[in-house]
């Protein structure tokens, strides 16, 4: 689940969320925001039971990004539809 909100500094802030254990073991996000860096971005535990992880970028921007869990398991967020070049695509407002 991907959501969107606007920051003070006039950004938008993106949060990248999935579920606890789905799958297990360490995820991060990378993509297009991060020049597709391992790591940057590892999605942490929070309160409400997924786990998510935050960019900022700056508004109408368009991103391509997947999930890396461990072992090289590369996956996609099973709720963006949108592809380019196998690449799950979120456009922000």
């Amino acid at each position: 689940m991907i959501k969107t909100s606007k920051s003070r500094a006039g950004t938008q802030r993106v949060t990248f969320s999935l579920p606890a254990g789905a799958p297990p073991g360490r995820v991060s996000v990378v993509g297009s925001f991060n020049d597709w860096t391992p790591g940057r971005h590892h999605l942490t535990p929070r309160s409400n039971g997924r786990r998510s992880a935050s960019v900022e970028v700056t508004p109408g921007t368009v991103l391509q990004f997947r999930y890396l869990g461990e072992d090289g398991h590369w996956f996609d967020d099973p709720e963006v539809p949108d592809r380019v070049d196998g690449n799950c695509v979120y456009a922000t407002n």
